[in-house]
Order: structure tokens, then C-alpha cells, then sequence
């Protein structure tokens, strides 16, 4: 019985063997061969060399250099990778064995890299550097790490971010910074002319990756979600390209021919039937937004203090029932709440109000009017029109400083 078990044992180690060696060459095919192929192949190869020597192309190098390779090589050192790191729930799996691989470098702490992005150094302080980014980037970050282009990685603090203008200011340690990018005038750009993207699309792993085209317009109003809700609450004034931008390539640089840094870049348009659209943040709204980042840690604008929502999202039976709205006012700004003490409570605004004019201006929607708020200055006194059940009435108001919501 022992013996016929051991002959069926035997068999079957056979044939796992046999198996095992028919998978490794079957896997390894492309790349092994047998000896007498290795001498056919060394055979071929040396005649193959002669031919090609014979020929005179043999070992050729093309040394290649243009106006995009010599703009390329005046910044690339200066667009970093931005890593926004978060604390992870470390409870079941991860809380047993441990942080997973994307985790910080603190010994003990629960901080993983939740998304990644770019980034531009302008600036070199003394022992501080100072990047530029997409507040995107660093949004709900409990901790930011920036990767250098030499595969440093340093600590980043953040000193200031603006909601509105999606931009960001990083200061790191100048000890590894070898270069400072330098702004162009992007009120100077000419549709058609060249424009290069330079990013980490997809993250840390395709970092300082290069796509060019052209610039494709200029101030184009892109309108945006600042607080992801599905609904545009702002629009921001762009430049176009078709230069590839991809996730990850937020916060890098847009570069014009002459290596200067034309804008931030920002988001794309992302359908399926479309293709190449691409914007990028003027580089003279982003130096404007930056210097008081680095000066206030945010940007001061005046507030209304109030809640809105556009009229057209209201019902029709609510427009009659409850704003007793008259049937030729369809556009305009709802206050949905006033707060206390804001310019508009003082001002004698009041819930369910239509704002249809602000400082000489017509409001049609929200947007318009967060635009028409943030370019007035600091304590001076607008008219605002509205309507209150059913009647147009007039108001005059001081505006103050605002926070980061309107």
C-alpha cells in the first residue's frame, strides 16, 4: 500500500515539476535563451555591428535644444510637488499592523498622504523660501510635505490661503532651494503664442513632467464650486491653454518662451467630449493675491453679511407666494439670512429680500454680486436695490471687512 502511495507521490512531484518548468519558460520566454541561441544571437549581433559601422550610424547622439528645452531648463528646478497630508482612522487593519506605506515620515504618527499637487517657488528669503499653489492643494491638509526636484522632501508651513482666488502661499527652508521662479507679465500674452505646463500630473510619480501647446484665449470666466455643492458660486477670470493639464498638474506653472511664469495652473474641463482645456491663473492676479498672503495670511475683502442663493433657484410658486415677486423681475440674489451686526443688518436688509442692484450695478445672480462686493473698498457706502414683498426699494450701506464666506 506504502509503495503504491509513494509511486502516485512520485507521479504527481513529476509532474508539478515538469509544470513548474514549462510556467518559468513560458514567463521568462522573451528574455532567456538556450546556448546554442545565445551563440546564433552573438553571431547575428556582431555582423549586424559590422554592417552598421560599415554604414556609419552606428552610436549616433543628437544633441537637441529649443526654445521650449531652454525655457524648460530656467524653471523646472523651481516647480516642486505639494503633498497634503491628513490624519487616517487608524482603527482594524492599519491600527494592527501599522501606518500603510503613503504614510508621513514621523515615527508614530498617523498622518497619510491624502492627495497631491504642485507648486512654485518665487521666493528666497534668507533661510526661507516661499511657494505658491492651489488652495485645492492643501484643503483640509492637517500637515504639508513639498517634494524638491532633486527628491528632497521637506516640512512646509502654511501662511496664508484664499478660498475665492484658489491660491496659497507654502514657506520651506531655502537650504535645498537651487532656484526662484521668475513672474512674466501675463496682461502681455498673445493668443497662439506657446505656452508650457510643467506639474506633477497623477502625483510624486510623474513629477516634473512637461506638456506644451498655446495659449487659447485670455480672460476667460470659468465660472467654479469653491465649496463643493454642485452649484458655481464664483468665477474666476482665466488663461486658456492646450497645453495637457492633468490632476496633480494644480498649483504648477504655466511658462511663456522665455521661462517666465505667465500663470498658476488651475483646473481643466473634464467631459468626455472634451478635449484640451486647460486654465491657468494670471500670473498678475496671482503676484497681487500672494504679497497680501504673505502679509495678512488672507486676503481683505469688505462683507455684506449676508446668505444668498440666485433667484432661479427658487420655484416659481415661492417667487409669487413667498418673495410676492412682480412677473417681470426673473433675475437676482436672495437673502436667505442676515447677520447680525454685518453692513447689511445695519442697512435694514432682511431674510427673503431680491437684490437686483449694488452700487450702480444690475445683479442678476450671485456670482455678479460676490464680484461687485469684493472690488468695492473698505468702508465705503453703496446703494443696493431690492425688492421686499412685492416693491423696489433702496438702501445705503458701509462695507467692513469680511471673513473667509460672504
Amino acid at each position: 500500500m506504502n509503495k503504491e502511495h509513494n509511486k502516485k507521490q512520485d507521479r504527481s512531484l513529476l509532474k508539478k515539476s515538469l509544470f513548474g518548468t514549462l510556467t518559468v519558460l513560458l514567463l521568462a520566454g522573451c528574455s532567456t535563451t538556450t546556448n546554442k541561441d545565445n551563440a546564433s544571437s552573438d553571431s547575428a549581433t556582431s555582423q549586424t555591428e559590422q554592417k552598421a559601422n560599415e554604414a556609419g550610424v552606428n552610436q549616433v547622439r543628437v544633441e537637441v535644444s529649443s526654445d521650449i528645452t531652454d525655457a524648460v531648463a530656467k524653471v523646472e528646478d523651481a516647480v516642486v510637488t505639494v503633498i497634503n497630508m491628513q490624519e487616517q482612522n487608524m482603527d482594524g487593519f492599519e491600527g494592527l499592523f501599522g501606518n500603510s506605506e503613503n504614510t508621513s515620515s514621523s515615527e508614530g504618527s498617523n498622518l497619510q498622504t491624502a492627495s497631491e499637487g504642485s507648486g512654485v517657488i518665487y521666493k528666497k528669503d534668507g533661510d526661507k523660501a516661499y511657494i505658491v499653489t492651489n488652495n485645492h492643494v492643501i484643503a483640509d491638509s492637517d500637515a504639508v510635505e513639498v517634494l524638491m526636484k532633486d527628491g528632497t522632501k521637506v516640512e512646509a508651513k502654511l501662511v496664508g490661503k484664499d478660498v475665492w482666488t484658489d491660491l496659497a502661499v507654502l514657506e520651506v527652508p531655502s537650504e535645498k532651494v537651487t532656484a526662484v521662479a521668475e513672474f512674466g507679465d501675463s496682461n502681455a500674452l498673445t493668443v497662439g503664442e506657446p505656452a508650457i505646463a510643467i506639474g506633477s500630473p497623477l502625483g510624486t510619480n510623474y513629477a516634473s513632467s512637461v506638456t506644451s501647446g498655446i495659449i487659447s484665449a485670455k480672460n476667460r470666466s470659468v465660472a467654479t464650486d469653491t465649496n463643493g455643492d454642485g452649484i458655481a458660486d464664483w468665477e474666476t477670470t482665466a488663461i486658456q491653454t492646450d497645453a495637457a493639464i492633468n490632476p496633480g498638474n494644480s498649483g504648477g506653472a504655466l511658462v511663456n518662451i522665455a521661462g517666465q511664469v505667465i500663470g498658476i495652473n488651475s483646473m481643466k474641463i473634464s467631459e468626455d467630449t472634451v478635449e484640451g482645456m486647460g486654465f491657468a491663473i494670471p500670473s498678475n492676479d496671482v503676484i497681487d493675491i500672494i504679497a497680501q498672503l504673505e502679509k495678512n495670511g488672507k486676503v481683505v475683502r469688505p462683507v455684506l453679511g449676508i446668505s444668498l442663493l440666485d433667484l432661479s433657484q427658487i420655484s416659481e410658486q415661492q417667487q409669487n407666494t413667498v418673495l410676492k415677486l412682480p412677473e417681470n423681475v426673473t433675475s437676482g440674489v436672495v437673502v436667505a439670512k442676515v447677520e447680525p451686526g454685518s453692513a447689511a443688518s445695519k442697512g435694514k436688509l432682511k431674510q427673503y429680500d431680491v437684490i437686483v442692484g449694488f452700487d450702480g450695478k444690475e445683479i442678476t445672480d450671485s456670482i455678479e454680486l460676490r464680484k461687485a462686493i469684493y472690488s468695492t473698498k473698505l468702508n465705503k457706502e453703496v446703494e443696493i436695490k431690492y425688492y421686499r414683498d412685492g416693491k423696489q426699494e433702496t438702501t445705503t450701506v458701509t462695507m467692513t471687512e469680511a471673513d473667509e464666506s460672504l
